[in-house]
């Protein structure tokens, strides 16, 4: 295709946005810049005026670039019928006097665009090239280990869920390995994190991580109930009405308690209320015996959601 057509085009370009202010006065006069709203406008005022139809990516493939093919020559007709001619030959014969004497103009405003579109272009390639090296190098791994912060013993063989909460992300769920520790690869420098293990009180972490220190040391305070109720099951205690009284004063009245059941037939849940639960606790012949804590909710100081099993093998 010639470079003498390419040019016509483009003057073509301008009887069509000068068409378009006909209808949309504060349409932007440059057609490479049109998007969205401006592009469904364009669409419509070509249906109305000329009964054609042009999709999106053909818009942007022929109107917004400036490749040196032009489009076919229906869409040539239709363009400049819409520009107020009767078909692309009538507008290259009344336009050619136009073309012919003010060609380095228009060259010179194709080579002024191409400098402005490809500076920013290498500018977004050098910045995204270093992002990348700097967030290579800023990826450290850090391990995080758990300990009683009573004790400082180590909290082992313990299922320790740990819930990453990443900023302008969802949370992201993960365990700790059997020896406590969880170990994450991060270019942040400040963690945050929801630890939750049993008998040990639901925790939100937040660290400052530093890359000379890459082992950290994260103190889980026991959860006095559920380690009672948990003793409770195990003791042969002769003072029932006791322990009676000190597991109403450490369970709310509207607790949801489930017992969750695995065995060789069936997987599935038992659920109590508060006085359920109580009296299976506090009976010499009760069949909670030797109870395993998974998870438990506090509310005013007291357990509101208990989930618990039965450990077989000590009983």
């Amino acid at each position: 295709m010639s470079g003498k057509k390419h040019i016509h085009f483009e003057y073509l370009k301008t009887k069509i946005v000068a068409m378009m202010q006909q209808s949309f006065p504060g349409i932007n006069s440059s057609i490479a810049e049109w998007k969205g709203q401006e592009i469904t406008d364009f669409q419509e005022d070509l249906r109305i005026r000329v009964n054609a139809h042009i999709s999106e990516k053909w818009f942007y493939t022929h109107m917004k670039s400036r490749q040196l093919s032009i489009p076919r020559i229906d869409m040539l007709n239709l363009l400049s019928k819409y520009a107020g001619y009767a078909n692309w030959d009538d507008f290259v014969f009344k336009n050619s006097d136009v073309i012919s004497n003010d060609p380095p103009a228009i060259s010179t405003k194709k080579s002024a665009n191409r400098f402005f579109l490809l500076i920013p272009l290498i500018v977004l390639v050098i910045v995204t090239m270093f992002y990348g090296v700097f967030k290579i190098f800023n990826t450290q791994q850090y391990r995080f280990c758990f300990y009683d912060a009573d004790t400082r013993d180590p909290i082992t063989n313990s299922q320790i869920e740990v819930t990453l909460l990443l900023e302008g992300e969802t949370p992201v769920q993960n365990l700790a390995g059997p020896g406590g520790c969880f170990v994450l690869k991060t270019d942040k420098s400040l963690v945050k994190m929801v630890v939750k293990a049993p008998y040990y009180r639901t925790d939100t972490i937040k660290r400052i991580v530093r890359k000379l220190n890459r082992n950290e040391m994260v103190m889980l305070h026991a959860d006095d109930y559920t380690l009672m109720i948990h003793y409770f099951s195990m003791m042969k205690v002769d003072d029932w009405a006791k322990r009676r009284s000190r597991l109403e004063a450490m369970i709310n009245d509207g607790a949801m308690i489930c017992q969750v059941v695995n065995d060789k037939d069936a997987t599935g849940m038992a659920l109590y209320n508060k006085e359920e639960f109580i009296d299976k606790m506090t009976m010499p012949s009760g069949s909670l015996k030797n109870i395993e804590i998974l998870s438990s909710q506090m509310r005013e100081n007291k357990i509101m959601v208990l989930r618990f099993r039965i450990n077989e093998k000590k009983r």
